[in-house]
This record gives C-alpha cells, sequence and structure tokens, in this order.
C-alpha cells in the first residue's frame, strides 16, 4: 500500500511541475475500468482452500485484458508488460517468490519467520526455494525507504501507471465544440 501511495504522490507531483493539472485526469477515458476493481479485488479476498491462488491467477487475466482494451492510452503498454511479467512469475511457482536477501535488505527480516512457519496462509508470496523457477522476475528487489521488495514486473506496472497519470494530467482539454468542428472539417462541411 505503501508503494502506491507514494507512486501516487511523486506521479502528481512531477506532473504539476511540467505544468499539468490533476482535473484532466478525469478527461482520461479508460475503458473496461471495473475489470480492474475485480481484477484488486480478487487479489485481496482470501477464502480457504485452493481458491486464493485461483483468484490470484484470475485476477492477473481481468488486469491483463483491462491493460490491453487500454493500450493506446499512453502508460498502458508498461502496465501490460508489468502484469504479464508478474503473472508469469506467479503461475510459474504457484504464487510470488520472495528472496531472503530482499526481505533483509529492505528491512523486514521480522517477516522471514511468518513466510516460513506459515506458508500455507500466504498465497500470493513466499519465501523463495530452491523449487521455485524465473527467480529474478520475482520480489527480489529491495526498497528500504518503503519496507518493501519489489519484482521487475512492479517497476513496469507503476511505471506505467505514473505515465498514464502524468500524460493525462498534462493533456490540454478540447475547447467545447472542437471535435465537432474538427470532424465537420474532415467530411468537407464547414459549420
Amino acid at each position: 500500500m505503501k508503494l502506491i501511495a507514494i507512486t501516487l504522490l511523486f506521479t502528481v507531483s512531477i506532473g504539476y511541475l511540467l505544468g499539468g493539472r490533476l482535473r484532466n485526469v478525469g478527461g482520461l477515458h479508460i475503458r473496461l475500468a471495473p475489470l480492474a476493481l475485480v481484477g484488486f479485488t480478487m487479489q485481496i479476498i482470501n477464502p480457504p482452500g485452493d481458491w486464493p491462488l485461483f483468484m490470484l491467477m484470475g485476477s492477473f487475466v481481468l488486469l491483463w485484458i483491462f491493460a490491453i482494451v487500454n493500450h493506446d492510452v499512453p502508460g498502458f503498454s508498461l502496465i501490460i508488460i508489468g502484469v504479464a511479467l508478474n503473472f508469469l512469475v506467479i503461475a510459474a511457482n504457484d504464487g510470488m517468490p520472495v528472496s531472503r536477501q530482499a526481505l533483509i535488505a529492505s528491512g523486514q527480516a521480522s517477516t522471514l519467520g511468518d513466510l516460513v512457519d506459515e506458508a500455507d496462509n500466504y498465497v500470493k508470496h513466499h519465501l523463495a526455494g530452491p523449487d521455485d523457477v524465473v527467480l529474478f522476475l520475482g520480489d527480489v528487489i529491495a526498497v528500504p525507504p518503503i519496507s518493501q521488495a519489489i519484482s521487475i514486473g512492479d517497476i513496469f506496472t507503476y511505471g506505467g501507471v505514473a505515465v498514464v497519470v502524468i500524460a493525462a494530467m498534462r493533456r490540454r482539454p478540447d475547447p467545447i465544440g472542437a471535435g465537432v468542428a474538427a470532424e465537420g472539417d474532415a467530411a468537407g462541411v464547414h459549420v
């Protein structure tokens, strides 16, 4: 949660420094936004049994579809890559492997015991072990200032979100009626 808040705060600040306005984000046309909300919700819900892993995988499918549908929005190509990378490592390992070194370097050494002792309770993340594959795509990057370990996929995803917000802040709203006049001119009609 901290990473999301810090990313948004930093992103909005950059957007303002580049002359953008937060109100311009409201004019951004994002398709199938409810898919993203359902996808995020599926990652939070933790029912018993094998359902959490099924829901986690399903959430990434929904998030990837959402990102693909919006590929023409600046920044979504990065989000597509990030979601795909995270899905790949999670699917290959039945959850996101987190490296011991990244946990220690990010100041989360106290969580090592929980990940080992309560491995069955952690579906989304687990301590990386010898059976994990494509570990370089796992949560192996320590971010000590916010006590978090992140993945390359997270960097692409959060970077994409930053580009979406900054580009939206910097876009200039169309003057009222400009779209109608431009369509009329293109059709040979003069308004």
